[in-house]
């Protein structure tokens, strides 16, 4: 619960930084792009796009929200080279893939164009393409942490259901977690598709065929919500051990009815709030936070709902 307050205080204390920092030295037409991975059928972003409108109107400057429609990195490298070539203030950046992004990156960074990564990635990595900083939950820690917690609960062996494996940051959830309960990762992750009946489906598959699975770990809700479909259909709602990652209308449903045991919070309005006033406050008064800044993870429970449940889809 404490963890939850100083999230929520966080989040407080930002959200009053542009009533001091918009003033008059203001650049004529500053404009910032936001670059995801994400596919257009995501709608945990919902949150990240909701966040850099609230920004660009506290700040007083325009913000753009570009992604590739079906989360095709490929395309999203070309949606940073082009963003790139439209001369913006600067850059804000999902790092999903350094193999397939890297190289975008850093031509914008060598062009003289601002960049922050948020969300994916990790701070060596944005460093390593001429970033700014990194706003985001360093993936493997956050898994690794859900694993420790679930040491504790008795969780020897689960089922890892990663509905986005293309992205290695995914990939490094699953294996934080095998790794925070001392165990091999293995087969105990699906690649589990983007579709919500062959997201059933599969997790209906694997744990008939392992029926002494202690546990779930989803991703976000392109996984969760599916999962719990899986769940009422087979009986296991609230008779497994669940735990996800991020936050949604079902999630926070689930957590209330005990269905869910906890959530990992990585604050999206924070990677796409925080990236856009800092920026700002640069290219006005040459101010820069001197570290990266970890946006999670944080545990939300049943005990810390309340503010959850308020702005879940929105702002949380």
């Amino acid at each position: 619960m404490k963890a939850f307050v100083k999230s929520v205080a966080l989040t407080a204390m930002v959200a009053a930084l542009p009533l001091v920092a918009a003033g008059t030295a203001q650049a004529e037409g500053e404009r910032y792009v936001l670059v995801s991975h994400a596919p257009d059928s995501d709608s945990w972003w919902n949150t990240i796009k909701n966040a850099i409108a609230l920004a660009g109107d506290q700040m007083d400057v325009e913000v753009e929200y570009r992604n590739p429609p079906t989360g095709d990195l490929a395309d999203m490298a070309r949606i940073i080279e082009q963003a790139a070539a439209s001369d913006p203030d600067g850059i804000i950046t999902t790092l999903s893939d350094p193999d397939v992004l890297s190289g975008p990156i850093r031509a914008a960074t060598d062009s003289g164009v601002d960049v922050i990564i948020i969300n994916s990635g990790t701070a060596e990595q944005a460093r390593d393409v001429g970033a700014l900083m990194y706003v985001g939950q360093p993936e493997y820690d956050a898994g690794h942490a859900a694993g420790l917690r679930a040491a504790e609960d008795g969780i020897t062996s689960f089922l890892c259901v990663n509905h986005y494996i293309s992205s290695p940051s995914s990939t490094e959830r699953c294996q934080g977690f095998a790794d925070g309960l001392g165990v091999d990762l293995g087969d105990q992750m699906i690649d589990a598709g983007q579709d919500p009946a062959e997201i059933r489906n599969r997790v209906l598959a694997y744990l008939n065929a392992n029926p002494d699975t202690d546990a779930i770990l989803t991703l976000g809700p392109v996984s969760a919500d599916p999962t719990l479909l899986a769940l009422d259909e087979n009986g296991l709602a609230g008779a497994i051990y669940f735990g996800t990652f991020d936050l949604g209308d079902n999630i926070v449903e689930g957590i209330r009815d005990g269905v869910i045991a906890w959530a990992i919070d990585q604050q999206p309005f924070l990677q796409a709030y925080l990236p856009v006033i800092v920026l700002a406050n640069y290219h006005r008064y040459g101010v820069l936070p001197g570290n990266n800044i970890n946006s999670g993870p944080g545990f939300v429970t049943a005990d810390g709902l309340e503010l959850v449940e308020q702005f879940a889809g929105e702002y949380r």
